[in-house]
């Protein structure tokens, strides 16, 4: 049960109502000049009932003014922030763990400037805290973060209503901008930049032109045309408070489980008329956000952010080869088996377990493999299947996507277990005329259970076969975690292996003639269990998941 603490302050105001009154014959610009009076306010602290008397720690207040005569309300809280309410209401979390108290203003705003007000104190329990999310957003001091322009989808646009396709309230499902796809308006020119103060984190957004890039709808409504770049202020520093995002799309999506509330009206880039973000990934150099728009509460946007500036992220790889030109792609939105028209399945055993001593029997089993909530997922299990004490799948672009030089963006979650081996890779598509290692094999990323955190990117060809192979590793605390993009940028002169968003390549060979890189390759997924580079099998595993959100290639 949620109890109402009420604050109803009757304000006498007799007086200056005479002296307006007196003075409005003298000075018709303002028209008719009222001073509002009655204010009162209503508060109600979430989650407060008789054993918790300051709230159940969400930090949440529901606060509800009314006055006779007021055009707006404007709410000063002790805390350093105040959010203006055209209506009175306004919902405030409080984000200072532990119980504290503090003071609140409120601001009736009548015609011609003329002002009344009321202070009083709410105590409020807050028991939320993201430490970690504040590290990577600030660097512990202050970083300043980009639009991951080069990324298709860094913003992107869909429902925000499960009455729609099943799951499509998680991502993206309307729109998703092409890479570099607003060059042509202001919007790459912002710079949100993060501080940390003690405590506190501060935000600052500076646009180098002085504009800002407004949604269409609210573009509309501000009388400027459609979307675009526009004279709006961004200027000041805005306080961010935490909270748990406790939405469905957050449920559903899995997303990070935390919200951000940017004071003073503060928004990220790409006024859509709301300070509410729910983070849905968050690491030291990537962000993506959802916001729900304000006057079309319909829609929901999704907004990537980089620390690498834009200058740089226009910049190719691979010798100065610019791969920007996305040509094929599987983003994994329509749940059920995998497009059929971008991969097929390797079943089965193989030949000595795929060549490896593997000890898993691939299926083209929904158990092993799908596509749900946005994502691939391949399961490795522990079961008894067609005389293979193990089941996994293996996908392949074999025949639908064939391709020579490029940049491949894969961004993944890695399984977990002594035994599991996920690989995210490429092989010669002359594979059947050109026996392996001749056809060459390009790994991208591969992971072992019994060695976590260790991620290894090889080149496989004549000379360096097996476990001699030209590779290269490096370490990921939170590969089993969190989501990371794992590429390679591919051309006649070097092969180059990156993660996230990182500029210097961890692994580098320099390509030639000579090599078997110089022609069509395809695309595999999978998940092996054991092996010759899998090692042991965790007597108690069960089964354990690699989740890929999209995989992309350009050229």
């Amino acid at each position: 049960m949620i109890m109402k603490n009420y604050i109803k302050q009757v304000l006498g105001v007799f007086a200056l109502l005479l002296v307006f009154s007196a003075c409005q014959e003298e000075d018709a610009t303002f028209g008719d000049i009222v001073t509002p009076t009655n204010l009162m306010v209503d508060y109600a602290i979430e989650g407060q009932d008789g054993t918790n008397l300051n709230g159940d720690g969400s930090g949440l207040v529901d606060f509800t003014a009314t006055a006779e005569g007021a055009i707006s309300y404007k709410y000063v809280f002790s805390d350093n922030t105040n959010y203006n309410s055209a209506s009175g209401e306004l919902t405030k979390r409080f984000s200072s763990n532990g119980v504290n108290t503090y003071t609140v203003t409120v601001i009736a705003n009548g015609t011609a400037g003329v002002t009344t007000s009321t202070t009083f104190e709410v105590t409020v329990f807050s028991s939320f805290s993201d430490d970690e999310a504040v590290q990577m957003l600030t660097g512990g001091t202050s970083k300043t973060w980009y639009w991951a322009a080069s990324e298709p989808g860094h913003l992107g646009l869909g429902p925000n209503d499960q009455a729609y396709e099943d799951g499509s309230h998680t991502f993206a499902a309307w729109y998703q901008a092409v890479a570099f796809e607003k060059s042509e308006s202001c919007m790459y020119d912002t710079e949100l930049t993060y501080t940390l103060n003690g405590d506190i984190v501060t935000f600052e957004q500076v646009n180098v032109t002085d504009m800002a890039f407004i949604q269409g709808l609210y573009a509309a409504e501000f009388g400027f045309g459609d979307e675009g770049c526009y004279p709006f202020d961004v200027t000041g520093v805005k306080t961010v408070s935490f909270g748990p995002a406790n939405s469905v799309a957050t449920v559903d999506g899995n997303y990070r489980g935390t919200a951000m509330t940017y004071s003073d009206g503060g928004f990220m880039g790409f006024y859509a008329g709301s300070s509410d973000y729910e983070i849905i990934e968050l690491t030291d150099n990537r962000m993506v956000v959802r916001v729900q728009q304000a006057n079309e509460p319909l829609f929901a946007w999704y907004h990537t952010f980089t620390t690498t500036t834009i200058a740089d992220q226009s910049g190719g790889g691979s010798g100065g080869t610019d791969f920007t030109n996305l040509v094929w792609s599987d983003e994994f939105d329509t749940d059920g088996a995998p497009d059929a028209a971008n991969w097929s399945y390797n079943i089965g055993t193989g030949d000595n377990g795929w060549g490896n001593a593997e000890a898993q029997y691939y299926t083209d089993r929904a158990d092993n493999v799908k596509v749900e909530n946005g994502m691939l997922k391949i399961t490795a299990k522990a079961e008894s299947y067609s005389g293979s004490d193990y089941t996994s799948a293996r996908i392949v672009s074999e025949g639908n996507f064939d391709f020579t030089y490029g940049k491949v963006e894969v961004r993944a979650k890695l399984p977990s277990g002594g035994g599991t081996w996920p690989a995210i890779w490429m092989l010669g598509s002359d594979y059947a005329t050109n026996s392996w290692p001749g056809c060459g094999e390009i790994d991208i990323m591969e992971h072992v259970g019994n060695d976590q955190g260790t991620i290894h990117a090889t080149l496989h060809y004549p000379g360096n076969s097996g476990g001699n192979g030209n590779t290269g590793s490096t370490t990921l605390s939170d590969a089993l975690d969190e989501f990371h993009v794992y590429s390679v940028v591919w051309s006649d002169t070097s092969i180059d292996f990156y993660i996230d968003e990182n500029t210097t390549p961890f692994h580098s060979v320099a390509n030639d003639s000579g090599l078997p890189f110089n022609s069509d390759f395809f695309l595999i997924l999978n998940v092996a269990m054991g092996g010759n580079f899998g090692g042991a099998i965790d007597g108690a595993f069960t089964e354990s998941t690699m989740e890929v959100d999209y995989v992309r290639v350009y050229q």
